[in-house]
């Protein structure tokens, strides 16, 4: 062979092995990066080909792919969905395209989306069986830890109260395990408008529904809004009391009408208990409770001083991320460096203090599960097509923020507040209910929230729940209530769970 011959035969056998490199790096190494690139329109028109799997309460599917008649093959379709899309979401083209953005809102249709499209890799024996079977593939089936009836009394008690343009939430947890029984969100929306093939209609919608601002039905209220808890909080100040020594439920605990906050002169530092009964002097420590005094607890939390207080707080889950199956989680903030008027303030659930619902929810929960906070979850089970659990999630403890004792202790008088005090508006009868209500100045001109929190069966619960009343535009402020307005969604909730 002469040596132009020979030279452009190595030549093209390079060419040869530097083709067949990259298509090996194309196909295996860089397989999964193509595939999520927001421009493969090929990998997201594939997605609209094949059946997503469903997402279960109970055993009845909220959300599940229905076949089409238009350019694809399968409609995303949601059943109950004013109901259920804040915690679903929607699944379209566009997010389709987006992938994995982390700092895009997910839903359970994108936390959840390798299980839901079939990718998981604990869904790979069903994918080579279908592959092998030449079968179509399908997606696997997300189990959520929701209560249908518990579901469906927080959603109907929220909408009397607030109507169709208010802003509110509702959470319930089983407190032993964390799971979520119940998550609530208005104004809620119509997934079924965000899932249309139509893409022009779904931008218009998305466009309508976003002009609302920090009001928008996009917004889980449960997880995404912190306000301030007001007297709801005033739970974490007796417990921090409680945990210190400083107190017990047998002893007096200083009262009176009014208490003028350290370092502070005139009306500016001066708290109040608007009226209801809370002693010239020292009073027990249950009546405090029963009356949501703030003087009291004011008092306190300046006693204990915003170290120990912060501590208590965090121990409870403020100042950190704990919520995973929806995203982002809006992080509840207690803040450790006030002075001691911002304290005093602190402990009543005022100055600084944030928390979402759901973060409220926990401080009940940890109270009626001995002290003992679990990690919140609403993913309960990941299941094959054919409705096989493939995997479960098992609870797990977040923190042990009191002791045992002082949860009994705080049970004792949560349950004299529901019988005899302001969270009277919870009582079921029969049933030993715990509970505390919670009123919280919006810093505005604005009516104040409503916050309501309780836990049932005292002697051994089963539910916990929150209820954050954020506009009812129905009501004047001197209306705002949170035993008043957030006592009777309470109360429905637990029925549901417990009766």
């Amino acid at each position: 062979m002469n040596k132009p011959i020979r030279t452009i035969s190595v030549f093209a056998l390079v060419l040869f092995l530097a083709l067949l490199l990259n298509v090996t790096y194309l196909q295996y190494w860089r397989a999964d990066s193509l595939d999520s690139r927001a421009d493969n329109r090929r990998a997201v028109d594939a997605e609209f080909s094949q059946p997503r799997g469903a997402i279960l309460v109970g055993n009845d599917p909220i959300a599940t792919s229905e076949p089409s008649d238009d350019r694809y093959e399968y409609q995303r379709t949601y059943s109950d969905s004013p109901l259920y899309a804040p915690l679903t979401g929607w699944y379209n083209y566009f997010n389709a395209q987006s992938g994995t953005c982390s700092s895009c809102q997910q839903f359970v249709e994108q936390t959840q989306d390798d299980v839901l499209s079939g990718s998981d890799d604990r869904l790979f024996v069903t994918r080579l069986v279908d592959l092998l079977s030449n079968q179509e593939s399908v997606g696997g089936n997300v189990k959520l830890t929701i209560n249908a009836r518990a579901q469906q009394a927080a959603y109907d008690g929220l909408l009397d109260v607030v109507g169709d343009d208010g802003e509110g939430a509702v959470v319930a947890l089983e407190p032993r395990t964390g799971k979520i029984l119940a998550m609530v969100s208005l104004p809620s929306f119509n997934a079924n408008a965000l899932a249309d093939h139509d893409l022009t209609k779904v931008q218009r919608t998305a466009d309508r529904l976003q002009q609302g601002g920090d009001s928008s039905p996009l917004v889980n209220r449960a997880v995404q809004t912190t306000l301030p808890p007001g007297s709801t909080f005033k739970l974490v100040t007796a417990a921090a009391a409680i945990e210190d020594g400083l107190y017990t439920e047998d002893d007096d605990v200083p009262g009176g009408a009014t208490y003028q906050l350290p370092q502070t002169t005139g009306d500016t530092g001066l708290i109040d208990n608007e009226g209801r009964d809370c002693g010239t002097d020292l009073i027990p420590f249950t009546q405090a409770l029963e009356n949501s005094c703030n003087t009291t607890f004011a008092r306190m939390a300046v006693e204990l001083g915003v170290d120990k207080l912060s501590a208590q707080a965090e121990a409870f889950g403020f100042n950190q991320q704990y919520f995973t199956d929806l995203s982002p989680q809006a992080t509840s903030v207690f803040p450790d460096d006030a002075d001691e008027p911002q304290t005093g303030q602190s402990g009543i659930g005022q100055f600084e203090v944030r928390a979402t619902p759901l973060q409220m929810a926990m401080v009940a929960a940890g109270i009626a599960n001995g002290g003992e906070v679990m990690k919140p979850y609403l993913v309960d089970e990941v299941q094959s097509p054919d409705f096989e659990s493939i995997e479960t999630t098992d609870p797990e403890t977040l923190s042990q923020a009191v002791s045992s004792d002082t949860a009994d202790q705080l049970t004792d008088m949560m349950v004299s507040t529901v019988d005899n005090g302001t969270a009277s508006p919870a009582a079921i009868t029969g049933i030993s209910v715990a509970g505390k209500t919670g009123t919280a100045q919006s810093g505005t001109d604005s009516s104040p929230y409503a916050w309501f929190v309780s836990f049932a069966p005292a002697e051994n619960p089963t539910v916990a729940v929150a209820v954050m009343i954020q506009d009812a535009p129905g009501l004047s402020r001197g209306e705002i209530a949170g035993g008043l307005l957030g006592g009777p969604i309470a109360k429905a909730v637990m029925e549901a769970v417990i009766k």
